[in-house]
């Protein structure tokens, strides 16, 4: 019984030892380092194996849309203390309110419409493959953005402006 014990411990050490070796020796050290740091640059350069100039070209196409997007924020965030103002205001005009949340839902749409062709943008410099795994790891979460701050490399929260 003790024989036993010591194989099926030894056994569970080594196995742990092997999981732990396996993950450690392939994973790529950058793209833990992008993700610790928040760098979504980094990120994209290291998961989606950029060259020099398809990671300079996205660097561009990020840079001449982050005025649009802080744009878009700015409308968004507006819109909704303007709708939440209606809200909580006693005998406040339920057309005023609706239109306030249309008002808000298209500015919403309006953002996402421009997200998601500036990724299929990002998307387009990158090889077919990646690119087609860049589509289908982004495109999904758009609609679950929140609208309170740019998205992060998580994407957690949604976008948020």
């Amino acid at each position: 019984m003790t024989y036993l014990l010591r194989t099926l411990l030894l056994l569970g050490i080594a196995a742990v030892a092997a999981g732990f070796a396996c993950y450690h020796f392939s994973s790529a050290p950058e793209l833990h380092a992008a993700a610790r740091k928040g760098d979504a640059m980094a990120w994209l350069r290291t998961d989606f194996n950029l060259d020099e100039r398809q990671f300079a070209e996205i660097k561009r196409l990020h840079a001449a849309y982050a005025p649009s997007c802080e744009e878009h924020c700015r409308l968004i965030q507006g819109a909704i203390k303007a709708r939440n103002a209606l809200r909580t205001t006693e005998g406040a005009d339920p057309a005023a309110t609706a239109e306030a949340e249309r008002a808000l839902q298209t500015l919403r749409a309006t953002c996402e419409s421009a997200i998601t062709i500036h990724v299929q943008q990002v998307a387009a410099v990158m090889s077919p493959e990646d690119g087609q795994r860049y589509l289908a790891l982004v495109l999904p979460k758009i609609a679950n953005f929140d609208h309170q701050v740019a998205p992060d490399l998580k994407l957690e929260g949604g976008h948020q402006h």
